[in-house]
């Protein structure tokens, strides 16, 4: 434990130098020595141990992973659960129709008997986290290739990890923290049993949807309702009409009392990822590639996706899940490159560098030890950058695009087994993609996907070097003189992958020639011999960064021992705390700490898709039908921000004030400080969060599910 605080406590902020009360995502276990002392001051009237112990129950078992991305908590004895309504979007989608619409109508389950399964729908809860970092890097050596090392790695946190769930029902897996400069052990409970209680439509879920995205001020009520389910023994089971409400170890208590400026806030969470070590050349490369390449092409994909929806209320249901997550950082991207230019992200980047370059350079120990850090990374990111490119092309168009060409590609393993005729390997993929293929067609049109895949190959071939493509465009010229347009109405009209009911025949009796015939699959094989090829020749380069930072950071951990810092977040749970507070995002211009709904019927658009609103929420605005949930001062409180520095993966964290009372759910962050994930902006970045005073308001005297309610401890 001595040797760990020692790392934690040298980190430098990028910024100046100087570390801010209310940045960082820390660590769990590491609570009472490094933050207790200032969250004390701020307000938190809780122990450490109150918030992590593996001796006793605390806020950390009411806290889950949900659904692989977001986060959620558990509010009640019954194993209820809030997290955000973009989080269960796809949820909520797989369960509507054209005539139970419940993204556009909402869903409220009056008994538990209404409660909607979700098939592969889970929540993964945090048992304990363990620092392995002396057993992982001691089966490591200096004189090790990056391959070497990575296998070393691999091999014992593999040991680390059996022996941890030994005779459990428990996962783990072993972490690497400071770009592999520390390891830690993740011990979690996975439970599959998740079902729909209730959704407010997306008139007040996603209420802004593309146009408010991550911006403030905010009046989305961004939430959903979930149960955990187990089975009559206790444990986690699949889903079973026999297995009944969870009995949390934890859950939140939920506070209706009111917010006030400067207030004390603890969010607890899965924050995705970070990279705030981060190098001026890599912040240079996720402009010019990483970023721009998102914007173009998803920025045509969704056109064409947005054009089919408004046109039909069945495509619509189809792609709302997928047009979300792909215009999510489609526009998180846009924000990036505009806040990195005007707040100077880079050139802070280089003037750290030329500090720590002259640092290293101050000593032959430090030379020898750091002196080719930055130069690894420099040259890795400048010789990579060719083929770093089309890599990105090459998954954001065919692999994140191109539906038809995805599902084909995911053919790739049947055919090596029916070459090889591995009959037992046969029957599991096709088992297996029997399973999938009914997901997949249900939110899928061939008609779009036509459109999009024409645009994408049109696209790819405008914008990569030839050198790059798959050899079908061999064919589009060859065969079809270049129209590609032709080549894509003949794939989609002989591709047996279009009808389900023709794949459903295909692997009930899988044929070698019938797969290596279709147009869609050499397309796919096409495709995956390029990225193949790709992938191999990156390796090199990877590697070579891989070390960099790995070295770069350890340097600047030496670099500056004063300074209190934590790891880049690794959608590990992570601690962060602040206040709410208000901000000036430019010159003359003040945006205040909250939003009343009042400003939601204000931003009110009849027949808009983004600001339409249902009837009877402005009526009940109109008589001001607040309830409890009103503040003193007489609005209704819809959302408000705070100082708690959080990412992607926190979206549907608990926000909890001093006595560890749930007030709010984090669901997004603002567009002035979308430098987040590589640098952290104390005077400008915002956590947004819906006030649970108006979850609370949509469930109970909106939608008329107050039933939910008599489960929750509800202090005021």
């Amino acid at each position: 434990m001595k040797k760990i605080l020692s790392i934690l406590v040298i980190l430098v902020s990028f910024s100046g130098f100087q570390a801010r009360a209310d940045e960082g995502m820390w660590l769990l276990p590491l609570i009472e020595k490094l933050n207790i002392g200032t969250m004390t001051e701020m307000g938190l009237k809780l122990t450490a141990e109150d918030i992590y112990s593996i001796n006793k129950a605390c806020m950390k078992d009411a806290v889950v992973i949900f659904g692989g991305g977001c986060t959620g908590e558990i509010v009640s004895p019954e194993g209820l659960l809030l997290t955000n309504h973009h989080c269960g979007y796809g949820s909520i989608q797989n369960h509507s129709t054209v005539e139970h619409d419940y993204l556009a109508n909402g869903f409220w389950a009056m008994t538990r008997e209404e409660e909607l399964p979700n098939p592969g729908l889970s929540v993964i809860f945090l048992i304990r986290i363990e620092d392995v970092t002396s057993r992982v890097i001691g089966k490591t050596n200096t004189s090790m290739t990056e391959a070497e090392r990575r296998e070393a790695v691999m091999a014992e946190s593999a040991a680390i990890t059996a022996e941890a769930i030994k005779d459990t029902q428990y996962r783990a897996q072993v972490t690497p923290f400071y770009g592999g400069n520390q390891y830690f052990l993740i011990v979690n409970e996975v439970y599959t049993d998740i079902r729909l209680v209730g959704t407010p439509p997306s008139s007040i879920g996603k209420y802004g949807f593309d146009t408010d995205n991550w911006m403030w001020p905010r009046h989305t009520g961004d939430f959903s309702v979930f149960r955990v389910y187990m089975g009559p023994d206790g444990k986690p089971a699949q889903y079973s009409k026999d297995n009944v409400p969870l009995k949390p170890k934890y859950y939140l208590p939920v506070s209706i009392k009111n917010l006030q400026k400067n207030d004390f806030t603890m969010i607890l969470g899965y924050p995705g990822g970070t990279t705030r070590y981060m190098t001026s050349w890599e912040v240079d490369e996720t402009m010019k590639i990483v970023n721009a390449d998102r914007i173009k092409i998803r920025g045509i994909r969704q056109d064409i996706l947005m054009k089919d929806m408004m046109a039909d209320p069945k495509i619509n249901i189809q792609y709302a899940s997928k047009y979300s997550g792909s215009s999510n950082y489609w526009k998180y991207s846009i924000g990036q490159n505009e806040v990195i230019g005007r707040l100077g992200t880079k050139a802070k980047k280089e003037a750290f560098e030329a500090e720590f370059t002259r640092w290293v350079n101050a000593d032959p120990a430090r030379i020898e030890k750091y002196g080719n850090a930055l130069a690894l990374i420099e040259n890795a990111v400048k010789a990579r950058a060719e083929k770093y490119n089309a890599q990105q092309y090459m998954n954001e168009v065919f692999r994140g695009s191109c539906e038809l060409i995805g599902i084909a590609g995911q053919l790739r393993p049947l055919e090596e087994a029916l070459v090889n005729g591995d009959k037992d390997k046969v029957a599991g993929i096709t088992e297996r993609s029997m399973k999938m293929m009914d997901n997949f067609y249900e939110d899928y049109n061939y008609p779009t996907d036509r459109k999009v895949t024409k645009a994408m190959l049109k696209l790819f071939k405008e914008d990569v070097d030839p050198k790059f493509w798959p050899d079908f465009y061999i064919i589009i010229d060859r065969k079809f003189k270049g129209n590609i347009d032709a080549f894509v109405d003949d794939m989609f009209t002989r591709s047996f992958l279009t009808n389900p009911d023709k794949y459903r025949a295909f692997l009930a009796k899988p044929n070698l020639r019938t797969l290596q015939k279709d147009p869609a699959y050499i397309v796919a094989r096409s495709v995956s011999t390029v990225r193949t090829g790709l992938q191999k020749d990156l390796e090199s380069y990877n590697a070579d960064l891989s070390k960099g930072q790995r070295t770069y950071i350890a340097g600047v951990m030496e670099f500056a021992p004063e300074k209190t810092k934590y790891p880049d977040a690794n959608f590990t749970m992570r601690m962060t705390y602040g206040k709410v507070l208000d901000y000036y995002p430019y010159d003359a211009v003040h945006y205040n700490w909250y939003t009343t709904l009042d400003g939601v019927v204000q931003k009110y658009k009849p027949g808009d898709y983004e600001f339409d609103l249902p009837q009877r929420l402005i009526d009940l605005n109109g008589r001001k039908e607040y309830g409890r949930y009103a503040s003193p001062d007489g609005y209704m409180p819809v959302c408000f921000i705070t100082t708690n520095d959080i990412t992607g993966g926190n979206s549907g964290s608990p926000v909890v004030n001093g006595n560890g009372e749930l007030i709010g759910i984090a669901f997004d962050g603002n567009w002035e400080a979308m430098t987040d994930k590589i640098e952290f902006e104390p005077e400008l970045q915002r956590s947004i969060c819906v006030d649970i005073r108006y979850v609370l308001w949509v469930i109970d005297i909106y939608s008329g599910a107050g039933h939910l309610l008599k489960e929750m401890d509800i202090r005021q």
